[in-house]
């Protein structure tokens, strides 16, 4: 299919690039950067050039940009969209995840140190944490379960990964007039990087966020949301046999504090029942990052 046919309708390019619609439209009304065309019912479709143009007005957005400036910038920089060079960048970003595994598995930090530098340098820090870090601790996760590394890989792993994260989490500011957050683990949960990453996206975004981890008692949890008044309560879990003490503490915190609004993640959710599902879906942030910017911008209105 040539780059210049039409080939996602407009649900799929927000879901694709982490936009919502209603900005989407009125990007282009205003702006008038792209035109899709249509296709025999009258319905809008995408190319693969206007995924490459959309894609980098929206690296530039997150970079600080304005929607008009970028427009602006594009408009007079005389840019070619390489859209074989996009697909290229993706296959490398997942070839860049191998690679840093197998130097973790093969307990090779120095090599792993020099691949992160290496992906830093390629692709901005949302795409590094959240579509490359993310999918590789899904990853050991399930190796770990399965029986394919050991105690002392999955430890290992986890440890440098943290620590990665854990340095790229302090370096983003913070913005005064969002609400504050709090986030720890379920109830004996001891895998807490799948949380880290989604808080990261959140300290993305300017929240200030108290990060707890895991083995932190109820009691604890309460001290801290009153004495920080903070609005988001974000916790994971990644075992399904800990789902009933982690919708046990979702129980009480909301019946502890009628404003504070609740999100779970995490790979138990998978195995909730018919029965939990219905009561406690509205809680789920979901697991991509579009999952999470349309929970948090319908939350954020409330």
């Amino acid at each position: 299919m040539s780059s210049k046919e039409g080939k996602y309708n407009i649900k799929a390019i927000c879901q694709m690039l982490g936009i919502q619609p209603g900005t989407l439209r009125a990007w282009e009304r205003r702006y008038k950067m792209i035109e899709p065309v249509r296709n025999q019912a009258g319905h809008r479709l995408y190319t693969e050039e206007h995924v490459a143009i959309l894609r980098w007005l929206i690296e530039k957005v997150n970079n600080g940009f304005t929607i008009g400036q970028a427009v602006g910038l594009m408009e007079k920089g005389n840019i070619i969209f390489d859209v074989t060079a996009e697909k290229k960048k993706d296959d490398y970003s997942e070839q860049l995840a191998d690679e840093i595994l197998e130097a973790l598995l093969q307990f090779r930090e120095n090599k792993a140190h020099e691949l992160m530098n290496q992906a830093f340098s390629l692709f901005n820090v949302e795409k590094v944490t959240i579509e490359i870090l993310g999918p590789l601790l899904v990853r050991v996760g399930d190796m770990w379960e399965k029986g394919d590394i050991t105690v002392a890989h999955e430890h290992f792993i986890s440890s440098f990964l943290r620590t990665k994260i854990g340095n790229i989490f302090q370096s983003f500011p913070v913005d005064g007039y969002l609400p504050k957050v709090v986030a720890v683990c379920g109830p004996q949960e001891k895998h807490e990087l799948g949380l880290l990453i989604f808080t990261l996206f959140l300290r993305r975004k300017g929240f200030e966020v108290v990060y707890l981890g895991g083995g932190i008692p109820e009691r604890d949890v309460e001290l801290v949301i009153k004495e920080v008044s903070a609005k988001f309560f974000f916790t994971s879990c990644t075992l399904s046999l800990n789902l009933p003490s982690t919708f046990a503490l979702i129980n009480h915190l909301e019946e502890t504090f009628e404003d504070l609004i609740i999100g779970v993640g995490g790979t138990a959710l998978s195995y909730m029942s018919e029965k939990d599902e219905q009561k406690y879906g509205k809680y789920v942030v979901g697991i991509t990052k579009q999952d999470w910017e349309s929970w948090l911008s319908a939350h954020l209105k409330r």
